[in-house]
């Protein structure tokens, strides 16, 4: 593409991470079913965070596409640097974890990860904006410009440690609540909850190499 065209695509992309993560985070509270909606607020389910996380990363990957219009290809560099650092490790694996793990989850029983009384609150069109537009979006990026992954230690070190950082988060909550995040969670005994995790994580780091592997088909391998 173009620059321009990026330029464009990444803005349109930016506000619309912004829109969605606006309007997830406004729901007025009396609207908010008292079960689903404790401790942390919306900040604990990671569907949201990887909202933050889109935003963050299209808003810089925009940021970079200006810095290269205006020839400030000095500062563009730094820029596109964070912006590939943040779409390898993050904006790719993520997006693609929260849509497939979603879906499938749902498909099986919805009241694991998205209680029925969530319909009366969140509209189909915001659901399927959180959870299905986010993978065409992670794909698109992919098709749309070529992006440099970091040496593989560094890249699984760095999504493992955000993982981490997730995991601990939602212990921290059922330790002070005495509720889990997702009632999925209920159903496991401590050591299957942790199987649970590793099994995620092992997910997860299976799509960052997916994103990877497509990377390299389409663009090459990275100098």
């Amino acid at each position: 593409m173009e620059i321009s065209t990026l330029a464009t695509y990444h803005c349109l992309a930016f506000a619309w991470y912004f829109f969605i993560a606006y309007s997830i985070t406004h729901i007025r509270t009396e609207e908010r079913p008292s079960e689903v909606f404790l401790y942390g607020g919306q900040w604990k389910y990671l569907t949201v965070l990887n909202l933050v996380l889109q935003a963050v990363f299209y808003g810089v990957s925009f940021l970079a596409d200006v810095l290269r219009l205006i020839k400030k290809l000095r500062c563009a560099k730094c820029v596109i640097s964070s912006r590939d650092l943040l779409f390898s490790v993050l904006a790719f694996p993520v997006s693609t974890f929260v849509s497939i793990s979603f879906w499938t989850l749902y498909t099986y029983n919805r009241e694991l990860v998205y209680p029925k009384s969530l319909d009366g609150v969140i509209p189909l069109w915001l659901n399927h904006a959180m959870h299905t537009a986010v993978l065409p979006f992670a794909l698109l990026e992919i098709l749309a410009l070529p992006h440099r992954y970091p040496a593989k230690k560094k890249g699984l070190i760095l999504l493992g440690f955000v993982a981490f950082l997730y995991i601990s988060w939602v212990l921290w909550i059922y330790s002070v609540t005495g509720e889990w995040v997702y009632p999925l969670f209920a159903l496991f005994s401590p050591s299957g909850l942790a199987a649970f995790f590793a099994g995620s994580l092992a997910i997860i780091i299976s799509f960052y190499n997916f994103g990877e592997f497509l990377n390299r088909m389409i663009w090459g391998q990275s100098e």
